[in-house]
């Protein structure tokens, strides 16, 4: 290892990983252009296995996205419908208590709500959906709402945000997802999505959520138009809030997928470059428990890398994911089994390890998918020794 980074110009690096020092703005520049790759990834997995052995997590989890339509007119997005356009559709609470149902036989841990921002939904709206889901799905942790989201909700409810979130904590929201920090600059915000919150409202957003006591995590949206230096920066950002706040769960680089935006002229991401994000994230992110390789972006096959270059979660199998679409499908059905996870996992070396949404570990007799839940027993994981 220490011969692999020294023949990559890394060995600095990782005297400063092997003391758990801090890397800087200058160091995360490095990473992302050295060119041996596996070298980074040999830096990231360090850290890895020091914060979490072997262990792997994931989560049997349903995505829900409650309505496309959507007035921020993001160009890197497909997925929403402009206000008026028959394209668009927002979800009753029935209708989404319905959806649940389709999927009454199997185990959900976590349940997933993220949408588009349609500025004529009530306040109570946002209430009703997720009481529905509670009711529905009491066993199963609500994770909804991005900081875009909740700035809107805030809006509609025409209350501090504070109150806002107390409120939903009531109706029975567990935590928050970290989408729609897409690239921290104020250049790609003016460029790909200048009506949506800027860099500082997401983060006075964020900082809400923790104040009132609810877990996030953080995103970075990649393969666009943002550069290295932007990224990196992006990167020091959430540490720097992580050191303020300690809310942030896990960090979930995302890949851009061009289909259908208005960007579609961008190549897609390699498994090269998806392995990279990971790794650097991994190693500049010291303060972030979790980094995630999800694997719905990405491809199983580039998570089960992953796995080795930094990553220790890979999500869950995931129904019904609509926002992007990285396995080049015309379905938005795509899923993998609880079997399939665990052997994606343990195919690459590691530990399965099942969690929800606040990775509590879940302790139980085995069952298959199609097995009704029972009630969940999360108990504190002493982390697995890392390898020698």
């Amino acid at each position: 290892m220490e011969a692999l980074v020294a023949r990559a110009g890394l060995a600095d690096l990782y005297e400063k990983v092997a003391k758990g020092e801090r890397l800087s703005y200058a160091d995360g520049l490095r990473l992302y252009r050295a060119s041996d790759l596996t070298a980074v990834g040999a830096l990231a997995n360090v850290v890895r296995e020091r914060m979490s052995g072997e262990a792997t997590y994931y989560v049997r989890n349903l995505h829900i996205n409650y309505t496309n339509i959507c007035n921020k007119l993001c160009k890197f997005c497909s997925f929403y419908a402009p206000p008026g356009d028959p394209r668009g559709y927002v979800l009753t609470p029935a209708d989404i208590v319905a959806r649940l149902d389709e999927y009454r036989h199997q185990v959900i841990r976590e349940i997933h709500m993220v949408a588009g921002i349609n500025p004529k939904l009530p306040y109570q709206y946002y209430l009703d959906i997720i009481q529905a889901v509670r009711a529905a799905r009491p066993e199963a942790q609500i994770k909804a709402f991005t900081m875009i989201e909740l700035a809107q909700i805030a809006r509609a409810a025409k209350k501090p945000l504070t109150d806002v979130l107390e409120d939903l904590k009531g109706a029975g929201l567990a935590c928050v997802p970290g989408g729609g920090a897409e690239v921290f600059s104020d250049r790609v915000h003016e460029e790909l999505f200048r009506a949506k919150l800027d860099n500082e409202g997401w983060f006075d957003v964020a900082r809400d959520v923790h104040r009132v006591g609810l877990k996030s995590n953080a995103t970075m949206l990649y393969g666009h138009i943002e550069t290295v230096e932007e990224k990196v920066k992006h990167l020091l950002h959430i540490r720097e809030l992580q050191d303020e706040t300690k809310g942030f769960q896990c960090f979930v680089p995302l890949a851009f997928d061009p289909a259908r935006t208005e960007l579609d002229h961008i190549p897609v991401t390699t498994g090269q470059q998806n392995l990279r994000e990971i790794a650097v994230a991994r190693l500049l992110l010291d303060n972030f428990p979790h980094v995630k390789a999800f694997w719905i972006m990405i491809t199983p096959q580039v998570a089960q890398l992953a796995l080795w270059y930094g990553a220790d979660d890979v999500d869950g199998t995931v129904s019904h994911y609509e926002i992007t679409h990285a396995l080049g499908t015309t379905s938005h059905h795509q899923v993998l089994s609880h079997e399939d996870l665990l052997d994606l996992i343990s195919e690459a070396g590691r530990v399965p390890v099942e969690r929800d949404a606040l990775y509590n570990v879940m302790v139980e007799a085995p069952q298959a998918d199609n097995a009704q839940a029972s009630p969940q027993r999360p108990v504190n994981l002493e982390v697995l020794p890392p390898r020698c």
